[in-house]
């Protein structure tokens, strides 16, 4: 038995050193970001992850309340005051506000100040306010005249910011009202609203000055400013929300001191009144769904009890109000653990990494899997199997990793590698030098890319193979009789089958096994843009095969060959290179051309047709045809494309919308071609265009 409890002892007290060790890194990581926030200014995560990180914090000291630490931060507001500043010890504290996020923890602040109060004043009578998001500041007027103005700083000591607080415009200087009164104490929130924030950016930017991350960081720089010029250029704005200190004896609730705040002449921000929690619960819902079209920055609702009295009656705890909270919109950001990752394949071949966490509500919403969009985006997080991260979803937005919370990374952490190879068909993976997105180059092979690789190899500008329609090669797919583009001249093999599918009769079966056949007398440009190369077009195409001449040349050419064919750029040259050089795509072009597949040679020699020597621009849409189209048949009758306008160009094909290279095509008096001009000139050419 002794054995046993020992064992128990030593248990417990593992679990014992092991929550002091998370509570220690919690509470080190807090410390750094309130200094951050509240002295420098330069806040390094957003509120809503501060947030997370102090609710885990407090979850763990109720659980543990014997393990909570001495210089919990949970017990404390801001920190020290800025050096650079006079030191200013405020007459009553500046202290922080408690947070609800839901009605049910509202009911239950309610709830606690209802036990506090007598039975006559039960359900007492309270005061909404929004719940403004800048900076706190103290001002002192000396008989109506502005004396003193003093940031929260960490609720005991803020620091002296009268030079710059004098700059504000909406706020009053003078209080001809007050000349009476000693000292009157006015606390509220600087600001700057989103319209002064996007101006300043915008101007900071052209100037290549410092911008700034978001309207509160803005506000608190420029009442940190040492030279008043500075933050009076700026467009701050002050919104009172109490007296603390000279209010009149007339003046018994929160909403009449608003009101009396106003009749002085300062800024009040909306607010409201109730009686019960679901009229607080309204306020609030009406406050969330205009939250966007407000001037100011917002993250909630300040709800107060009313009456000035029962706030003297309920007292303060350490650092809040009893009879104040902050009732915050529904977090998009949270803090959770990135479990693993798992790779998946588009049907264009783009690797998307998939993040597993552990399960965290979001915005209302239980999250357990989060796109990391590519490896390119796991680099610049630098993120690592193991990280607390700050996941943000707002709304319907796909929830995404915002930010690695490096501060609580630990040694279990492991790196998040890039495939080698294709998790769905193992072909090569790459990833060109500079470039973000990773792809499997088993385009024609690949399972996950098969779908669309098939649809555009049977299209009417690819093999032409009338009959064959999406919706039957998505059938046939499920049906696994077509997998992947070879296997699509094999399927005279099932025409016994073909013929029992609902739809498909022995006339319409034999019509698509003979379109099919047909498709294998081609052109050597229709199968190159057929095999779905990324970055191939028509164009592009018909420039490989009049350089070439040859497909096998094409097969056997390297990167360099590739660069030397007009209109094709390193990354195009090395999309062509690495599909040829893929095991898996050659093995089914092996299985195309063993079909039967043909074409007529190729010539490199243009010189018969009637454009040659011509160089041409296409702009605008064209209604009868694509881009790509047009530029293939300028091409097949001897003009280069060019994709800007010269004086060298010979004509520019404008369809509708046609921008700036019609403006430059004017300026240098180049012969300007309509779509039905060149119609006309295809008829001519006999190259017939369907206008249906």
């Amino acid at each position: 038995m002794s054995d046993l409890l020992s064992h128990d002892d030593n248990r417990h007290k593992t679990q014992e050193t092991d929550v002091v060790a998370q509570m220690r890194l919690l509470i080190n990581t807090l410390k750094k970001h309130n200094h951050a926030y509240y002295v420098l200014d330069n806040p390094t995560i957003d509120d809503e992850q501060y947030d997370a990180l102090r609710q885990r914090l407090l979850a763990l000291e109720t659980q543990f309340p014997d393990l909570k630490q001495a210089d919990s931060p949970t017990d404390q507001v801001g920190d020290k005051p800025l050096a650079a500043f006079t030191q200013i010890t405020h007459d009553i504290a500046m202290l922080s506000l408690g947070n609800v996020f839901s009605f049910e923890e509202l009911s239950a602040f309610i709830k606690r100040i209802n036990d506090r109060l007598d039975t006559k004043n039960q359900n007492p009578e309270f005061e909404m306010e929004l719940k403004l998001d800048g900076l706190a500041v103290s001002l002192k007027y000396v008989h109506g005249q502005l004396y003193q103005a003093v940031t929260r700083g960490d609720g005991r000591v803020g620091e002296d910011i009268t030079h710059n607080v004098r700059s504000i415009h909406n706020l009053p200087q003078v209080l001809p009202e007050c000349a009476g009164i000693g000292l009157l104490e006015v606390r509220g929130e600087v600001l700057m609203p989103k319209a002064g924030f996007d101006r300043l950016n915008r101007e900071n930017g052209e100037r290549g000055e410092k911008t700034f991350a978001n309207p509160r960081n803005a506000a608190a720089g420029s009442l940190r400013q040492l030279n008043p010029a500075v933050a009076a250029a700026r467009p701050l704005a002050f919104f009172g929300y109490s007296v603390n200190q000279g209010l009149p004896n007339h003046v018994e609730t929160q909403s009449d001191s608003l009101e009396y705040l106003r009749s002085l002449g300062f800024e009040v921000a909306p607010f409201g009144t109730s009686s019960t929690p679901q009229g607080v619960q309204e306020f609030y819902d009406d406050v969330a769904k205009t939250r966007a079209s407000l001037p100011f920055e917002i993250d909630g609702v300040v709800v107060k009890v009313n009456s000035l009295s029962l706030q003297n009656d309920l007292g303060f705890l350490s650092r809040e109000p009893r009879w104040a909270t902050a009732y915050k919109f529904a977090a998009e950001s949270a803090i959770t653990r990135l479990l693993a990752v798992e790779w998946q394949v588009g049907r264009t071949g783009q690797l998307t990494p998939v993040g597993k966490l552990e399960p965290v509500s979001v915005g209302g919403v239980t999250v357990s899997n989060v796109t990391l969009h590519n490896f390119g985006e796991i680099e610049r997080l630098g993120l690592m199997v193991g990280d607390v991260v700050s996941v943000h979803r707002a709304g319907d937005v796909i929830p995404k990793v915002t930010a690695v919370m490096l501060d609580l990374r630990d040694n279990a952490v492991s790196p998040i590698d890039l495939p080698k190879t294709c998790p769905v068909c193992a072909s090569a993976v790459i990833l060109p030098e500079g470039e973000a997105l990773a792809r499997c180059t088993g385009g024609l092979y690949c399972a996950a890319q098969s779908k669309e690789a098939l649809v555009h190899f049977v299209s009417r500008r690819a093999m032409d193979i009338d009959g064959l329609g999406e919706q039957w090669l998505i059938k046939f797919f499920e049906m696994q009789l077509v997998r992947t583009v070879a296997d699509i001249y094999e399927l005279a093999e099932h025409q016994d089958l073909l013929m029992t599918l609902e739809g498909l009769g022995e006339k319409s079966v034999k019509n698509m096994l003979a379109a099919i056949e047909r498709s294998k007398n081609t052109t050597l440009p229709r199968f190159i843009f057929a095999l779905g190369i990324r970055g191939v077009g028509e164009s592009t195409a018909l420039n490989l095969a009049q350089h070439f001449t040859d497909f096998e040349a094409i097969r056997r050419a390297t990167i360099d060959d590739f660069l030397a064919v007009p209109d094709v750029g390193e990354i195009t040259a090395r999309n062509i290179y690495e599909f040829f050089h893929s095991t898996h795509n050659n093995e089914v072009i092996d299985r195309l051309l063993a079909s039967g597949l043909m074409w007529q040679a190729t010539t490199a020699s243009m010189s018969d047709t009637p454009l040659d020597g011509q160089t041409w621009v296409v702009t605008g849409t064209l209604s009868a045809m694509g881009r790509d189209e047009a530029k293939a048949h300028l091409q097949a009758l001897g003009a280069k494309v060019s994709g800007s306008v010269s004086s060298k160009t010979s004509a520019l094909l404008a369809g509708e919308k046609a921008g700036s290279k019609l403006e430059k095509a004017l300026v240098l008096n180049v012969t300007i071609i309509s779509e039905d001009e060149f119609l006309q000139l295809l008829a001519q050419n006999g190259r017939m265009v369907s206008t249906e």
